[in-house]
């Protein structure tokens, strides 16, 4: 898979901003055949980041979609969502979610990236994944609990759910209003994703005024 996205973003490119009304399904976007229920409310317009912690492209993303969400009107809620496809994406996955529920995940979600991608850090077992989380202010005990947690694990189930209806076979993707599915592919390149999403954000206040 990352092979092959590594082949899609050489062969791609986009030079020139995206209006909403210059936007092409198939080219610059995918439709969800059947939308996904959004988890914000009804006069939110959301974005959904579906990643990965240990995919470079999605580590190498953060800094435009970081930049991006700075400049996003207060009409849109950004939803972060981690990638279930077994193994250490669910390890991953479980540690997003056991961070939340500490309340230590935005605190932590950059220097979890960093720690993977910098300091060659895997951290895909539980004791060494506790051990990272202790240096935010909860214990090893209190990490380890969470990551066992049952509500934890709810939520690594529904993101898995929310994947599957969203037709994701990779990441890292954007995903507006529920309905629209951004790829490295489809923008042309990680740079151009906000881009492009930022034009279907328009797209879906220009729907809702009619």
């Amino acid at each position: 898979m990352l092979k092959t996205l590594m082949v899609a973003l050489a062969g791609l490119g986009l030079s020139a901003a995206v209006s909403a009304q210059e936007l092409v399904e198939g080219q610059h976007y995918t439709l969800l055949e059947s939308p996904v229920a959004t988890q914000v409310d009804e006069d939110q317009i959301e974005v959904t980041e579906a990643f990965w912690f240990g995919c470079p492209h999605c580590y190498r993303l953060q800094t435009p979609v970081n930049e991006w969400y700075e400049t996003l009107d207060d009409d849109v809620s950004i939803v972060k969502m981690p990638a279930t496809m077994g193994g250490d994406w669910n390890t991953h996955a479980t540690a997003f979610y056991a961070a939340k529920s500490l309340g230590i995940e935005e605190e932590l979600h950059a220097d979890f990236f960093d720690a993977i991608h910098q300091d060659g850090r895997s951290l895909t077992d539980a004791d060494k994944i506790a051990e990272f989380f202790s240096d935010y202010g909860v214990s090893e005990e209190e990490a380890k609990q969470a990551l066992t947690a049952f509500s934890v694990r709810s939520e690594v189930n529904k993101a898995n759910s929310r994947m599957r209806e969203m037709r994701l076979m990779g990441v890292p993707a954007l995903i507006v209003d529920g309905r629209y599915v951004v790829s490295p592919q489809s923008a042309g390149s990680l740079e151009n994703m906000p881009q492009i999403a930022g034009a279907l954000i328009e797209k879906v206040r220009s729907e809702r005024t009619q």
